[in-house]
C-alpha cells in the first residue's frame, strides 16, 4: 500500500469516527465479539501460522496466543458497559450547585504497530482494547511474521469494514508512510530503536504514544531459593518461544552460595523440558530469521558455555544454551538477547543488586526467587522496572487484573483489561452546573465583602 493509499484509508477511517458509528455500547460490544469469532474460529489457521513463523507448537500457539488473546476479549465484553459509565466524583463548595464527573471518550484513529515475536497476541489483543473504547484501528504488523501477518490482514478484512479495521502490511517504507499521518494515538510494541523514531514522528502531530519495549530483565535467586522450583520456572520463562518474549529473564543474578547447585538444576530442567537433543523437539521453536539466528550466535561464547550451545542453520534452532563466568563486559551482556541463552553472573549482597539494576537502563521486568519475604520487599521497592513476580517468571502479563507496560527505557504506558480500556481512552473532565444559584462573588466588580466571601469557600 502506497502513500496515498494510505492517506485514503486514515481519511475513510477518520469519516467513520466522527459519523459517531464506533461510540454506541451496542456496535463496541458487537465489534468485540467479531473479533472473537474472527480468533475462535480461525485458531487452526493461525496455529499453523504461528508454526510456519516461528516453530511454535499447538500448544504453546493456545497457552500464549489464542487463548490469552479470547481471554482479553471476554474480559472486555464483560466489563464494558461499567467501564463507559461516566464517573462520578466530588465537587468543590465553590462550585455550588453543581456535579462533576470524568467521562471515558474514545481518541479517534488509532495506528498500532506490532511485532514479530508474538504476531497474534500484540496486535489482535491491543486492537480489541482500542474497539472497546471507541476507537478505529490500523494495524501495522510485522514483515518477519510474513505468514501470521498475512492471515491477520486476510480475515480483517472479511470480519471488518475497512473504516473500522484495516491491516497495513510490508516493511520498512509502509512504517514510514503511516507515521507520517496524522493519528489520535499511536501504540507500539517493539525495539527502542524504532520506538524512539515512532515517538520523533508522533511529535510532529503532538499524538500520545504508548511504547511496550524491552530491555535486559534480571532474574535474582537468593540463598533462600527453592532451587528446584526456581530453576524450573526459570527454564520455562527464559526458553518459550525460545527466548523471543520481551520479558524473558535476560540473565541471572545469583547468590555466589547456591551458584552451583542452581546451574545443575538449570541443566536438569533444560533436559526434562525440552529432552536430550532440543534441537529435534518438535514442540520447542525457532529462531524468527537468519539475521537474529546470526546475531544471537555472535552473542555465544565457547569459552564460558557451560551446557548446550549447538545450533541448526538450516532451522533456524539454537538449543537452551546456558553461559557462566558472565561479566558485564561479555558481548552478552551489552544488549537485549532475545533468544535461549543465558548468562549467569554472581552476587555477594543484595545491596550491590539493588545499586546495579538502578544504574542500568530501567528493565521491563524483574524477578527474585526467595523466601525471605522481607528481601523480595526491599528489592522491590528500591529497584526501578515495569512489572515481575516473586518465586516466578512473566505470568505477571498473563492477567486482565493488572496493567503491563514499562517505563523509561522500557517503554511508557500499559494495557490489559481495565488498563488497555483507559490507555485507548481520554478522560474528559466535566462540571454541570445548575442554573440557580448563581453566586455573584466571582463576577466583578470584586469588592471587599466578595474577596472574604472567596477565602471562605476556597478554604
Amino acid at each position: 500500500m502506497n502513500e496515498q493509499e494510505i492517506q485514503k484509508l486514515v481519511a475513510r477511517q477518520r469519516r467513520c469516527f466522527r459519523s459517531g458509528a464506533t461510540l454506541s455500547y451496542k456496535n463496541r460490544m458487537a465489534a468485540l465479539t467479531r473479533l472473537e469469532r474472527l480468533v475462535a474460529e480461525h485458531e487452526p489457521e493461525f496455529q499453523e501460522a504461528l508454526k510456519l513463523d516461528l516453530g511454535k507448537s499447538a500448544a504453546e500457539s493456545y497457552l500464549c496466543e489464542t487463548g490469552l488473546l479470547l481471554n482479553e476479549i471476554r474480559y472486555l465484553r464483560r466489563h464494558l458497559r461499567l467501564w463507559m459509565r461516566d464517573r462520578l466524583v466530588p465537587t468543590p463548595l465553590a462550585q455550588f450547585c453543581s456535579t462533576s464527573y470524568r467521562k471515558p471518550s474514545p481518541y479517534g484513529v488509532t495506528l498500532i504497530m506490532s511485532p514479530w515475536n508474538y504476531p497474534l497476541l500484540l496486535t489482535l489483543e491491543p486492537l480489541a482494547d482500542a474497539l472497546a473504547a471507541g476507537n478505529t484501528a490500523i494495524l501495522k504488523p510485522s514483515a518477519y511474521s510474513s505468514c501470521t501477518s498475512r492471515l491477520m490482514g486476510r480475515l480483517i478484512r472479511a470480519y471488518f469494514p475497512a473504516s473500522l479495521v484495516a491491516v497495513v502490511t510490508g516493511g520498512r517504507a509502509e512504517n514510514t508512510a503511516l507515521l507520517e499521518q496524522h493519528f489520535d494515538y499511536i501504540f507500539f510494541t517493539g525495539s527502542k530503536s524504532v520506538g524512539r523514531f515512532v515517538m520523533e514522528k508522533a511529535s510532529a502531530h503532538l499524538t500520545p504514544v504508548t511504547l511496550e519495549l524491552g530491555g535486559k530483565s534480571p532474574c535474582i535467586v537468593d540463598r533462600t531459593a527453592d532451587i528446584p522450583m526456581a530453576a524450573r520456572r526459570i527454564v520455562f520463562g527464559k526458553f518459550l518461544n525460545c527466548g523471543q518474549t520481551c520479558v524473558a529473564p535476560d540473565y541471572i543474578l545469583c547468590d555466589i552460595r547456591v551458584k552451583n547447585r542452581l546451574v545443575e538444576e538449570l541443566i536438569r530442567q533444560i533436559r526434562a523440558q525440552f529432552g536430550e537433543n532440543p534441537l529435534e523437539n518438535g514442540d520447542y521453536g525457532h529462531i524468527i530469521n537468519e539475521k537474529h539466528f546470526l546475531r544471537i550466535l555472535n552473542l555465544m561464547n565457547p569459552a564460558k558455555t557451560v551446557f548446550g550451545g549447538r545450533t541448526d542453520a538450516d532451522a533456524l534452532k539454537i538449543e537452551p544454551t546456558i553461559l557462566d563466568r558472565v561479566t558485564w563486559r561479555d558481548d552478552v551482556m551489552q544488549e537485549e538477547i532475545f533468544g535461549p541463552l543465558l548468562p549467569i553472573l554472581t552476587y555477594d549482597s543484595i545491596d550491590d543488586v539493588i545499586r546495579l539494576i538502578n544504574e542500568k537502563p530501567h528493565p521491563l521486568a524483574l524477578y527474585i526467587f526467595t523466601r525471605n519475604r522481607k528481601l523480595a520487599d526491599r528489592v522491590l521497592t528500591r529497584c526501578s522496572f515495569g512489572g515481575g513476580c516473586v518465586n516466578d517468571t512473566i505470568i505477571h502479563l498473563a492477567t486482565p487484573y493488572m496493567g503491563f507496560g514499562g517505563f523509561g527505557e522500557s517503554g511508557m504506558g500499559s494495557y490489559h483489561g481495565k488498563a488497555g480500556f483507559e490507555t485507548f481512552s481520554h478522560h474528559k473532565s466535566i462540571v454541570d452546573k445548575k442554573n440557580w444559584p448563581d453566586l455573584p462573588m466571582r463576577y466583578q466588580p470584586y469588592t471587599e465583602g466578595k474577596r472574604r466571601l472567596v477565602k471562605i469557600f476556597l478554604k
